[in-house]
Formats: structure tokens, C-alpha cells, sequence
């Protein structure tokens, strides 16, 4: 396969993560932070991490976001959804360091 069809093929599987997530959160109007992170534009591992530190953030805000059940990995667990402006809020306090998180955090910060 040529280096350019592998970065073509890349950029939309990118652009198809992105979009999934972001349309799925204004189907349902609320996500987990990891999806919310996912349609900001991050890839599944960056969001995981992301998403760790903005749950800290809600903790100290005291956003509790929805109770949720979530099908992972064969079994049921339990998850928090939470809306485009409890992120956002989450996301104002939120200080990255890594140049794709601070604009990451950024975008979620205005999606509200």
C-alpha cells in the first residue's frame, strides 16, 4: 500500500471516529467523557486520559453528571453521562500541558 492511500485511509477513519462521537452526543445530548473527548478530535488512548482528568475536574465541581449502564467488554458496568455544558464547565478548570490536550480542552470548552 502506498504511504499516501495509508495516510488518506488514516485522516478518514479520523474524521469518522470524530464525527460518530460528535453526532452521537447531539442525538442523545449527553455522553461520556470519553466520547466527548473522542469529538473533540482525540484519538481513543489521548480521550482515555483526558477523560481521567476531567473526571477529576467534576469531582471538584461537584458535576455528577447521569447514571448510566455501559455493555463492555461482555459484562455491564456502570458510567456517568454528562452534557456538552457540564464538560464544558469541567473543561475551564482543566490546565494540559501536551499541545493536542490544550486544544482538545479547548474545543470542549466552546462546545457548549
Amino acid at each position: 500500500m502506498k504511504v499516501s492511500s495509508r495516510a488518506a485511509r488514516r485522516e478518514i477513519r479520523n474524521r469518522t471516529r470524530t464525527q460518530r462521537a460528535a453526532s452521537r452526543i447531539n442525538r442523545r445530548g449527553n455522553a461520556s467523557l470519553t466520547t466527548h473527548c473522542i469529538a473533540a478530535g482525540l484519538t481513543p488512548k489521548e480521550a482515555r486520559t483526558v477523560a481521567s482528568s476531567l473526571r477529576k475536574a467534576t469531582t471538584k465541581l461537584g458535576i455528577t453528571g447521569t447514571a448510566a449502564r455501559t455493555h463492555a467488554a461482555g459484562r455491564m458496568r456502570d458510567s456517568r453521562r454528562y452534557t456538552p455544558a457540564q464538560v464544558a464547565q469541567a473543561a475551564v478548570i482543566y490546565r494540559p500541558r501536551k499541545a493536542s490536550y490544550v486544544l482538545a480542552a479547548a474545543k470542549l470548552a466552546l462546545a457548549a
